[in-house]
C-alpha cells in the first residue's frame, strides 16, 4: 500500500513544464506516489513525465480523467465519442507512464445532476455499460484498470454508492473495472463508511483519503480507524491518495464547490494530512518538512 497525492491541488491544468518541481515536492515531503490529473492528453508526454517521476523518486500511481463538458458517456452521440477518444487515449497514457489505473466518474461530466424517469435511467445505465465494456476491454489489453468512482448526489446523479457501483462493475463484466472509493462522497452517501468499503471488498482498486470538507484528512469527524481496519478486511493492497482542493486553483475550485479558504495553507493538506495516513495505517509518524 503506497500514499499519494492528486495534482488537483496544485494545478490545473498540470503538463510536462509544471511536473518535475511539484513532483520533486511531493517526493521530499514523503509521498511515494502521484495521481497525475490529465485534463487534455496533449498537455504531457508519458516518456517525459515518466522520466520526470523517475527523477524525483515518485511513482505515477493513476492518470486521473477530468469529465468536463462535451465528455458524457450517457450524453449525445458527440458527446459519448468524444468521452470515449478521450478515455482511450488516457488509457494508453497510463500504460505508457506504468500507472495502475485510470480513475474517476468514468461515466458521465461531473456536475450532472438531474432528476430523470424510469425509462431515461435505464436508457443512460445501458449507454454507461456499452461504452465501459469497450474501454474496459481496450484497458485490460494494455494492462490498466478502470478504477470507476461513485460521487456525491450534488455532484451526479447517476452514481452514488457502493451498492451502485457494484451493479455497475456487474454489468460491465470485466476484470479491468473496478471500484475507487472516497470518504469525502461516502460520508454523504454511505450510512456506514466501513461497511461500504467490506461490500466493495475485491472489486476495490483504487482510495481516496479526503477531509469530510475537502480539506486534511484527520481533521474531521471521520471514525478513520474504522476505515484502515475495514481496508485491511477488503484485503486491499492499492494506493491511498489525498485528492483535495483548495480555491487557489480556480476552474477545479468551481467544479468541487470550493467557496472558502479551508486551511490557512494548502500545504497543509498534504503535510499533516500524510502524517495522519501514516499514523492511523501504522506506516510510522514521520512528520514531513512543510519547506518547499
Amino acid at each position: 500500500m503506497r500514499f499519494g497525492l492528486n495534482t488537483f491541488l496544485y494545478a490545473s491544468p498540470f503538463t510536462d513544464a509544471k511536473a518535475a518541481p511539484l513532483l520533486r515536492k511531493f517526493a521530499r515531503w514523503g509521498f511515494e506516489t502521484v495521481e497525475v490529473a490529465i485534463e487534455d492528453p496533449k498537455h504531457i508526454h508519458p516518456a517525459r513525465l515518466r522520466d520526470a517521476a523517475d527523477k524525483a523518486g515518485i511513482a505515477v500511481g493513476s492518470v486521473c480523467a477530468a469529465l468536463g463538458p462535451g465528455r458524457d458517456l450517457r450524453g449525445t452521440a458527440a458527446e459519448q465519442r468524444t468521452a470515449m477518444l478521450y478515455l482511450s487515449k488516457l488509457i494508453d497514457q497510463a500504460a505508457e507512464l506504468g500507472a495502475r489505473n485510470v480513475i474517476g466518474p468514468l461515466y458521465s461530466v461531473v456536475g450532472r445532476a438531474e432528476a430523470h424517469d424510469v425509462r431515461t435511467k435505464a436508457a443512460h445505465w445501458k449507454s454507461v455499460v456499452r461504452n465501459l465494456r469497450v474501454l474496459a476491454d481496450h484497458a485490460e489489453a494494455r494492462g490498466v484498470t478502470l478504477a470507476i468512482e461513485p460521487l456525491n448526489r450534488f455532484e451526479t446523479d447517476f452514481l452514488n454508492t457502493v451498492d451502485q457501483g457494484l451493479a455497475l462493475i456487474r454489468d460491465i463484466e470485466s476484470p479491468a473495472a473496478g471500484l475507487l472509493l472516497d470518504t469525502f462522497h461516502m460520508n454523504i452517501e454511505e450510512k456506514d463508511q466501513a461497511a461500504a468499503i467490506r461490500r466493495a471488498g475485491r472489486h476495490l482498486v483504487h482510495f481516496h483519503a479526503c477531509g469530510t470538507d475537502r480539506g486534511v484528512p484527520g481533521d474531521d469527524h471521520l471514525d478513520w480507524p474504522s476505515i484502515v481496519a475495514a481496508l485491511r478486511a477488503a484485503r486491499y493492497d492499492g494506493d491511498v491518495v489525498i485528492e483535495s482542493f483548495t480555491p487557489d486553483v480556480e476552474v477545479i475550485a468551481r467544479a468541487a464547490a470550493i467557496w472558502r479558504t479551508i486551511v490557512p495553507h494548502k500545504d497543509d493538506i498534504p503535510v499533516r494530512g500524510l502524517a495522519h495516513l501514516r499514523k492511523v495505517f501504522g506506516h510510522g509518524t514521520r512528520r514531513p518538512s512543510r519547506r518547499s
